[in-house]
């Protein structure tokens, strides 16, 4: 990607980012929070996160 290319898009997110509307921002702010992975999936990746809920499921039974 060309430097231009580069400011442009910046800018672009920019102008939209201010364009909405305060509460628009606020929900999109929520939603992403929401469907954010869980802790041991992004640092550690699927093979110890399934380890893991695997135990945990095992101890509540």
């Amino acid at each position: 990607m060309k430097t231009n290319d580069y400011v442009k898009y910046m800018t672009q997110t920019i102008v939209k980012y201010v364009d909405q509307p305060k509460e628009e921002r606020k929900r999109q702010r929520q939603e992403k929070k929401q469907t954010k992975a869980s802790f041991w999936y992004r640092w550690f990746g699927i093979l110890p996160y399934v380890v893991y809920t695997e135990v945990k499921r095992r101890r509540k039974h």
